[in-house]
């Protein structure tokens, strides 16, 4: 039954590739993206043996904890991310359980991300080289944190699938996922400056992640190559529980998953129209109402506000990482606030007709025209992304205290915002590339479409950049020589360039919405 199920899901895979042309060519680059990693790991883990054993269980114990942690939490996030073999689909097969249950845990490796992960766990031993005993150990440890990645997230992702049904629960979910996504990278930045500033931190660090299932196995090791096998064996029967544990916890909740087949989700109460009550009763105003109501109601929306309260610590944490944390270069950095939040806010609705999917027949059989469909969207973008950016703008001036660059900053602000819409208004009429479907979390990426996702966005960015240089460079000018002219100068072409290329922006997309109704249609509906 194992080797069936592992077969089973190779096919399913090889048939997923005839599909389309992108999802081979987005199954090579992540293939060759984890054998980089792979590679950079190993080598990485090479050279830590040549470094001390202290050092190298603590590094190992830390990134190894991270990468159990990732197993756990990511596909509580990423709902959907990998369901070729959902246990549902054998509901009505008579397969023993404990058959079918290693047979899954098996197939759970066979992927891109469980043959880096047990490449890399196996790779350990690298770190223990001169070592024999510890690497032996290295061994045994990986395997049990490769069995704990796999098994632990089947037993949580099992576990929690009546809340992953969860309408509700996936939109809370997915939009408090950008919290930790967001901060991680600064997060990593920030430790690393730490810890080169003071080497102290790595040890208490790794004593505790050893003492913890995440770190345990990767800590066997490491205690073995200090000779001291009490800790060994507490650390090795701790993975061994654990893992246990989650084999249990995922037996049992498979068994309740198979004779209880998940339920639809409850129909919300009616209260009233919503933002339809707030706006005219206008092809414009239907258009911004039912667009308002997805930025707050649809996680692929809701997220791109939820991140724009971190952009703050976002910018705090780039300037703790260069150094320059509480000092004069951190302050000025703060200024590109107001325009990096116009710049999210003007690119939010550059997938707009992609995340309407079918449901763009509706606005097609209405009759409403392409250009109050682009008036529309930018309408209800702009009644959040105003008061956000131009508040924003305000506070940025108030930390750094130069307030003789209010004008500028606002100006500037201002204008990247109605520039992104005006670029975003023609882009998402033209160029269409595959986005999570309604319902779908917005981590999840549908197969093939890096490449055009990329191109897209990557145009869309560089257009947007070129178009706001000028209102950017007055205001650059305003902050090098303190000149008030330099300033006002930036308030009027920023927002001056700004209209204009809003109005040029939603009369080309209007256009190419009438001229194209049908076909962008048929194109959505093409996304599986």
């Amino acid at each position: 039954m194992v080797a069936h199920l592992v077969r089973l899901k190779l096919t399913l895979m090889r048939n997923t590739l005839k599909k389309s042309v992108w999802q081979t060519i987005g199954l090579a680059l992540g293939i060759l993206y984890g054998l980089g990693i792979a590679t950079m790991a190993l080598i990485g883990l090479a050279v830590l043996g040549t470094t001390a054993p202290e050092t190298a269980g603590q590094i190992v114990t830390i990134v190894g904890s991270v990468v159990v942690i990732a197993w756990w939490v990511v596909p509580l996030f990423a709902f959907g991310v990998d369901a070729t073999l959902d246990p549902q689909r054998f509901v009505t097969f008579a397969v023993p359980q404990r058959q079918l249950l290693a047979g899954l845990a098996v197939a759970g490796l066979v992927g891109i991300p469980g043959v880096v992960t047990l490449l890399v766990s196996l790779g350990t031993t690298l770190a223990w080289w001169r070592s024999p005993v510890a690497a032996l150990a290295a061994v045994v440890g990986g395997l049990l944190a490769v069995a704990m990645c796999v098994v632990g997230s089947r037993a949580t992702t099992t576990a929690l699938a009546p809340l992953l049904d969860s309408r509700r629960y996936r939109e809370v979910l997915s939009i408090a996922a950008f919290v930790p996504l967001m901060l991680a990278g600064p997060l990593i930045g920030w430790a690393t400056a730490a810890i080169a500033r003071g080497q102290d931190v790595l040890p208490v660090i790794a004593a505790v992640l050893g003492w913890t299932p995440f770190g345990a196995p990767w800590a066997v090791a490491s205690a073995v190559a200090d000779g001291a096998w009490g800790l060994a064996l507490a650390r090795l029967a701790i993975a061994v529980v654990v893992v246990a544990l989650a084999w249990v916890v995922w037996d049992r909740a498979l068994a309740k998953a198979l004779v209880a087949p998940r339920g639809g989700a409850s129909a919300g109460k009616s209260k009233g129209l919503g933002w339809f009550d707030r706006f005219p009763a206008t092809p414009v105003g239907a258009v911004a109402a039912r667009c308002l109501t997805y930025w707050f109601r649809d996680p692929r929306y809701s997220g791109s506000i939820a991140v724009v309260p971190l952009l703050p610590v976002l910018l705090w944490f780039v300037g703790s990482s260069m150094g320059i944390d509480g000092g004069d270069g951190f302050r000025e950095l703060m200024l590109v606030l107001g325009p990096l939040t116009a710049f999210t806010f003007g690119f939010a609705i550059s997938a707009d007709i992609a995340y309407d999917h079918t449901a763009f027949w509706t606005q097609l059989s209405s009759g409403v025209t392409g250009f109050a469909d682009r008036a529309g969207r930018v309408l209800a973008a702009a009644v959040l992304g105003v008061p956000v950016v131009t508040v924003f703008a305000v506070v940025s001036v108030a930390f750094t205290g130069r307030w003789d660059l209010l004008v500028a900053t606002v100006g500037l602000s201002l204008g990247v915002l109605a520039t992104g819409l005006g670029v975003s208004s023609v882009v998402s009429a033209r160029l269409l590339y595959p986005v999570p479907k309604p319902g779908d979390s917005p981590f999840k990426s549908p197969q093939g479409a890096a490449m055009a996702t990329m191109f897209a966005q990557m145009i869309t960015m560089l257009v947007l950049l070129a178009l706001s240089l000028p209102a950017a460079g007055l205001a650059l000018t305003n902050v090098l020589t303190g000149d008030a002219v330099w300033g006002w100068l930036a308030l009027v072409v920023g927002i001056g360039l700004g209209g204009l290329f809003l109005v040029l922006g939603m009369r080309w997309g209007g256009r190419l919405v009438d001229q194209r109704g049908p076909e962008l249609l048929q194109q959505v509906m093409s996304y599986k």
